[in-house]
């Protein structure tokens, strides 16, 4: 059985982003999600990765949802991350006031431009497409193409539902799952209480053990978005992070 592939947001380093290029590789974390650059910001953005021996797994992008143009519009993202070796590209989508079927159009249009490079979307786990287990499942039907997937999100599927399980949710939309944003919460509905794994109601073993066993390895990006009232400094900041690896690999996800 593969290794799972473990990433990291940058931005779960809130200003002192700049020390994640360092402490990453310190804590054994080789890989990153990181905004797409602009073309014309590629070798820069490379090189500064080589330097540190770091990999962007997932880049972020925007689709231009508005436009019928929206997948020749997306081309610029896609040839970034094809540069950096970046296998997926993180979005979220809004369908708004708009017509469904013309967002689920011009995502498959993404989509079809995705597949030329090889790359997967990952939609993020947000209203009003992937808000839940059961509107993602509607999105990805709707959209109907292999390159577009759900980037679930194990706090969002709290902080934006009441109620909710998050591994049943989960479990709705497995075989549509691409991408992976870990972060724990306290399970309340609009409360932005995101602290170090194992601080938390997240049973990441079990969130692992089912996209294992659906042949999904990653990648698996931790986000960790801290919690109302934290003022930490950058070394409180980098331990969080180390912590929240150290409880992966405890209790056994293999990262």
């Amino acid at each position: 059985m593969p290794a799972n592939l473990l990433s990291c947001n940058i931005g779960s380093y809130g200003k002192f982003r700049a020390a994640a290029y360092d402490h990453l590789p310190s804590i054994g974390v080789t890989h990153v999600e990181i905004a797409a650059p602009a073309l014309n910001e590629l070798d820069a953005v490379k090189a500064k990765l080589d330097r540190h021996g770091l990999s962007a797994s997932t880049v972020m992008g925007k689709i231009e949802i508005d436009s019928d143009e929206a997948g020749k519009l997306f081309v610029p993202t896609l040839q970034a991350a094809q540069a950096l070796g970046a296998r997926v590209i993180f979005v979220s989508v809004h369908a708004g006031e708009r017509n469904r079927q013309t967002v689920y159009d011009r995502l498959r249009r993404v989509g079809e431009e995705a597949a030329r490079f090889g790359i997967t979307i990952g939609m993020e786990t947000h209203p009003d497409l992937i808000t839940n287990g059961a509107v993602a499942l509607e999105t990805m039907e709707g959209i109907n193409h292999p390159n577009v997937r759900v980037n679930y999100d194990t706090a969002n599927i709290h902080y934006y539902n009441e109620n909710v399980d998050s591994l049943a949710e989960l479990g709705k939309i497995l075989d549509h799952v691409g991408s992976m944003h870990l972060k724990d919460t306290n399970g309340g509905y609009k409360t932005w209480f995101f602290p170090a794994f194992g601080k938390g109601i997240v049973d990441f073993k079990t969130v692992f053990q089912l996209l294992n066993d659906r042949g999904f390895y990653g990648p698996f990006t931790m986000e960790i978005e801290g919690c109302e009232g934290d003022n930490l400094d950058e070394t409180q900041t980098c331990q969080r992070v180390a912590d929240s690896v150290a409880h992966l690999r405890r209790i056994g996800c293999d990262v």
